[in-house]
């Protein structure tokens, strides 16, 4: 593994691959790479009943957030 540079700017590196990414359009790429795979839905609802989280909310939360991933890295649409 390359060895991370502990001094390193973490600004400055969010900024150059926010930079690589504009520059080289992957955003734009990775619908072109689903463009004929199946569709994957996920519907979400309202965040919190109660207005404020708790346990349960939050690994809701986080299960809503890696599913749809998790199917995206899978090449679902």
């Amino acid at each position: 593994m390359k060895k991370v540079d502990s001094q390193m700017s973490l600004p400055r590196l969010e900024n150059e691959v926010l930079d690589y990414w504009d520059k080289e359009a992957i955003f734009q790429k990775s619908f072109g790479a689903r463009e004929k795979s199946p569709n994957y839905s996920f519907y979400d609802g309202p965040p919190f009943a109660t207005g404020s989280p708790h346990y349960g909310h939050i690994l809701q939360s986080i299960t809503k957030d890696v599913v749809p991933r998790y199917w995206t890295m899978r090449v679902y649409g």
